[in-house]
């Protein structure tokens, strides 16, 4: 209630020139103690704790300096009056908080008062994050006094220590023939010192007793009392000094997420009215970034944008709108402009700018492209216009085309990701898979063609489970024979039964799948004539195979895969999402979770108008990285179009044009789509016999996401 915080739009004052001048100033004091003690001086125990841990004082003044942003206190409240007047209220908390407990840091208890302080006033999202860092800062400026305080101490002992020396006759020399006096303003430390070094002369310490008497002006309970309130002062120092280095010790293993999420009145707010909780922290984190975002700019309280974005979201609405029962549709999504009109928003340069982009679409992407092709094609053209004839520059200019047009793509994409930013899909998290549901089934369209090749199938299916094992979680083989002029051909069932015989050894190893069906499953389907081939093929090849497992999926008795038996177990039910992979694409652990979490989120679901998905999607993309070369080197197609083969070094999203352009990715074949809006979506688009390369053509019908952080491997 104390804190009364400055209404003025004003920053504040900046808070890493103080912290680099306590850096300053506390490396001097360690010099000077580290000094004295090296000399085998007298020293107080404070300055020996100072001295044997200023190591973690050091890293943590090295890693405050790191973490602090030079501008973000300057938007956080400031406090109007104080001592602390013009520095960020979260400074005022904990000032307060290191005062009450000695500097002696808990997470429990520091939880217990932040939660305190709000239900007086409420912290903004940026105070709360700032509040261990802060704490930190003030923890190292406490100590900044505590060792400024000790130095002088140090000193004033030293003076003594030189008086008593001239008094006492110390190291050979003669005692002094009467006592000159002292310092004008002696400190309880000088004194203490000089009555410790003089406790067994009373006849040569009289003078200097009296003189100390005068000084203190004869202070009650004597010269001991003096001496006893120095010791107890030290040893408040010494405790203190002790609790500031183990409170910078324990600040660094606090969980900062954990700590903010539990005091957030925002993330409550959120949690009781929608599925908040149930999402990742990096779509937690974006609705928590657009609530300040929008706070900043319409000078609305965060907490009260928060109830506004859950009111809206909870209202009644129609089925195929479930996109809006979302607080994220009012804060990442279609429903920001409405929310930002009702707040009176008023949106920065650089988001105008983007926005800008956005609305302008592919004509502007195209008309931008051909401008900075036309530049860079001017350059060559001119320079060599003089000496060339005009066959001869027309045919150069027609050669530097290509990389002219290439380098063009290359300037607008780096120029629109620096303008936009890659565009993260949000996502769920489940912390035991995806749950039942949304059971999804890993499925690997394969040819049956050889003994050695169904093995490496079944090795790399074992390998897909072995790396995704949590939650409903089914993986499957799709099979068919090789093309053939016959219905049947010689080996087939040979074949068939490897498949089957090896479906059937990893049930036995692995055990049932939660749900009590088969884990590992074989859908495998029989031969078509195909009157445009002249051959006898599985149906539709790769793109049949997942329409016709989609139908089988929802209980069609009329595909051609073959019935389930014994050996050939039945599909589960339930199945929402399907993730189909190549025979040779490797995918790293957790990534079909992350991948159904994306699909889950309510963002993300598919919106239908007129047989057409008009928002969400039907489809999520993964990124696909080239391997390693390996054992067998790389071709020259994986070197000519594949310069980043390898691991990637940036664990997080990357910037795709399409995606953060258009909001929408390209479909390559590897992916999970939701069933019943894949199977909508293309429903009577694709003539028999007419698309061969299908993923291109199902990405734009049925919608796709590239979730750029979600990485698969592949040849």
């Amino acid at each position: 209630a104390a804190h009364t915080v400055a209404t003025t739009s004003r920053p504040g004052r900046p808070v890493r020139p103080r912290v680099i001048e306590n850096g300053r100033v506390l490396h001097a004091c360690y010099r000077n103690v580290a000094l004295e003690i090296q000399q085998q001086r007298s020293h107080s125990p404070a300055a020996e704790a100072l001295a044997a841990d200023f190591t973690v004082v050091d890293q943590q003044l090295r890693q405050i300096l790191s973490d602090l942003p030079p501008a973000y206190y300057r938007l956080l409240p400031s406090l109007a009056d104080g001592f602390l007047e013009g520095y960020p209220r979260v400074f005022g908390l904990a000032w307060a908080y290191v005062a009450h407990t000695d500097s002696r840091f808990a997470a429990e208890g520091l939880r217990d008062f932040v939660d305190a302080y709000q239900r007086v006033q409420p912290l903004t999202i940026g105070e709360l994050w700032a509040a261990p860092l802060t704490l930190r800062v003030i923890l190292i400026e406490n100590l900044r006094r505590l060792a400024e305080s000790i130095v002088r101490c140090e000193a004033d002992r030293e003076q003594a220590d030189r008086m008593a020396d001239r008094l006492l006759g110390a190291d050979g020399r003669a005692p002094a023939p009467a006592f000159e006096g002292g310092p004008a303003e002696p400190s309880p430390a000088f004194a203490a010192q000089l009555l410790m070094r003089l406790q067994y002369v009373e006849a040569r310490a009289r003078p200097a007793l009296q003189w100390l008497e005068r000084c203190f002006r004869r202070p009650a309970g004597g010269l001991d009392e003096l001496v006893r309130a120095e010791h107890q002062r030290q040893g408040a120092v010494n405790i203190t000094v002790q609790n500031i280095i183990a409170s910078l010790r324990a600040i660094a293993l606090l969980d900062a997420a954990e700590f903010f999420e539990s005091l957030s009145l925002v993330d409550a707010c959120l949690r009781r009215h929608s599925a908040f909780a149930d999402m990742d922290f990096a779509t937690r984190d974006a609705y928590r970034h657009a609530i300040e975002d929008l706070a900043r700019g319409s000078g609305v309280a965060e907490l009260a944008i928060a109830e506004r974005v859950t009111a809206c979201a909870r209202q009644p609405r129609e089925p195929d709108r479930a996109r809006e029962a979302d607080p994220g549709f009012y804060l990442i999504a279609e429903g920001r402009r409405q929310l930002e009109r009702e707040l009176g928003y008023r949106p920065g340069v650089r988001l105008r700018a983007a926005r800008a982009c956005r609305r302008a679409g592919l004509p502007a992407y195209l008309g931008a492209l051909a401008l900075l092709a036309a530049a860079a094609l001017a350059l060559p053209v001119a320079a060599t216009r003089a000496l060339l004839a005009p066959k001869a520059l027309l045919l150069m200019a027609l050669l530097a085309l290509l990389p002219a047009s290439d380098i063009a793509m290359a300037l607008l994409n780096r120029g629109v990701a620096a303008a936009l930013g890659p565009r993260r899909l949000p996502r769920m998290e489940f912390r035991r898979g995806p749950p039942p549901g949304l059971r999804t089934l890993v499925a690997m369209p394969v040819l049956l063609a050889n003994l050695t090749g169904i093995e490496e199938n079944l090795a790399r299916l074992e390998i897909h489970y072995l790396a995704n094992k949590e939650g409903e979680l089914h993986f499957a083989l799709l099979s068919d024979w090789l093309d053939s002029p016959a219905a049947a051909a010689a080996g087939d069932e040979v074949l068939l039964a490897a498949a089957r015989a090896g479906i059937a050894r990893l049930n036995q190893r692995y055990g049932v799948a939660l749900s009590g069906g088969a884990r590992f499953l074989l859908f495998h389907r029989r031969r078509i004539w195909n009157p445009s081939q002249r051959c006898w093929m599985g149906w539709e090849r790769k793109r049949g195979k997942l329409h016709e497992l989609n139908r089988l999926l929802r209980g069609a008795t009329d595909t051609s895969f073959l019935p389930a038996s014994e050996r050939a177990p039945a599909p589960p039910s339930g199945i929402r999402f399907v993730l189909t992979l190549d025979a040779d694409t490797r995918m790293p652990r957790g990534a079909a979770d992350r991948l159904v979490a994306t699909m889950a989120h309510p963002l993300n679901q598919p919106q239908f108008c007129r047989g057409r998905i008009v928002a969400g999607y039907a489809l999520a993309q993964p990124r696909i990285t080239p391997l390693l070369p390996g054992d067998r080197g790389g071709s020259w197609f994986q070197w000519a179009s594949s310069a980043g083969s390898g691991i990637d070094l940036y664990a997080g999203a990357i910037s795709d044009i399409y995606q953060d352009l258009f909001q929408e990715g390209s479909y390559t074949g590897k992916g999970i789509y939701d069933v019943d809006a894949f199977e909508a979506a293309l429903a009577g688009k694709v003539p028999i016999n007419a698309l061969l390369s299908h993923d291109l053509f199902e990405g734009i019908a049925a919608r796709t996401a590239l979730a750029s952080d979600i990485e698969l491997f592949e040849e």
